[in-house]
């Protein structure tokens, strides 16, 4: 049998990464995780943080085992809201995926793409479950990097015949215009700076900023809406007006993170939503042990913080197809 003490450890950058997978295989990958998650069969603690004021921003540590196919992770993500005085992204990561048995590093990845469109497939996997069947119009609030996987990756799972995008700045609808409508000749999509214009008459809307005071107002929601938070990720933070979950069937990721850092933990802490609203973990409802959506009327909420799993569900195959591919470098990384 080969030592292990002869492997090499594969370091893959962000270019390397790109197109490994397609976005339908982002999505497969999430919906595995979640569903391994409502079974049970997996190790993950919330995410840990370390915020730091004199940087304005900070880090967070994301390790996770799942079961089957077996597989374990870390992913080490860095924010930095000034990072544009550098020419950096506000939020780039690092992801270890090391052999479960051996604890061997099998590869150091950028996390960036990895990131987002694991991230955008969170939202299109509440769709695919949560949303009413017949769904058209589609509102994807932020234009950031998640903005780009979500509209990938919610492309994927239903037939859109209107599509919506939203910034603050117009400036950053026309690069994000500029940039996706050349990829979805077959989607009609349309810009705004106006939010309740992207969500007045939307069947699913997908939020992905950090802001700290809901955007979305109760009122500009349809009946059979399903919402997607996908931007609040750290305590203070929210995007939802609180009446939308009051009045919604809430399911969330990981309710030990989310009740910390996800869309519930601003009407958490102010009293006008307890732990007892949440319907449950979407997980339960993929593995068959949850109902989802229980009316056409119903407005359905998914609050995602992002979970360790949905990394150590994905790279496996992103390994395996950059191997293949031959892309990457290699490093002996423990001496003989």
């Amino acid at each position: 049998m080969e030592s292990w003490r002869s492997r090499k450890t594969l370091i893959l950058g962000r270019s390397d990464m790109v197109g490994l997978l397609t976005p339908s295989e982002y999505v497969d990958c999430v919906e595995h995780a979640f569903r391994m998650h409502g079974l049970g069969r997996v190790y993950m603690e919330p995410k840990g943080h370390i915020v730091l004021d004199r940087y304005r921003g900070e880090w967070e540590v994301m390790p996770s085992w799942i079961e089957e196919p077996e597989s374990a992770a870390c992913k080490w993500v860095s924010i930095r809201e000034d990072n544009g005085r550098f020419d950096l992204p506000a939020v780039f990561s690092i992801l270890v995926y090391t052999h479960p048995e051996t604890g061997f590093p099998l590869a150091i990845c950028d996390g960036s793409h990895h990131t987002l469109m694991r991230t955008g497939a969170s939202a299109a996997v509440s769709a695919r479950w949560l949303a009413r069947r017949g769904s058209k119009v589609l509102a994807i609030l932020g234009t950031g990097s998640v903005g780009q996987g979500t509209l990938a990756t919610c492309d994927t799972v239903l037939d859109w015949d209107d599509v919506r995008i939203w910034s603050r700045s117009q400036k950053s609808v026309d690069r994000f215009l500029a940039s996706e409508a050349p990829k979805y000749p077959h989607l009609a999509l349309a810009g705004t700076t106006d939010v309740r214009t992207a969500v007045e008459g939307a069947d699913v809307i997908v939020t992905g900023t950090h802001a700290r005071g809901w955007i979305v107002d109760e009122a500009w929601v349809k009946p059979g809406a399903h919402l997607a938070a996908l931007g609040a990720d750290l305590a203070g933070e929210q995007e939802l007006h609180p009446g939308l979950l009051q009045r919604g069937r809430v399911f969330v990721d990981d309710i030990r993170q989310c009740r910390e850092d996800g869309e519930i933990n601003v009407p958490l802490r102010d009293g006008v939503f307890s732990e007892d609203d949440v319907a449950g973990e979407i997980g339960k409802v993929i593995c068959g042990e949850l109902e989802g959506r229980q009316s056409d009327d119903q407005i359905t909420v998914f609050d995602s913080t992002g979970i360790a799993l949905q990394d150590s569900a994905t790279v496996p195959l992103e390994y395996e197809r950059a191997v293949a591919a031959g892309v990457g470098v290699e490093k002996k990384m423990i001496s003989t």
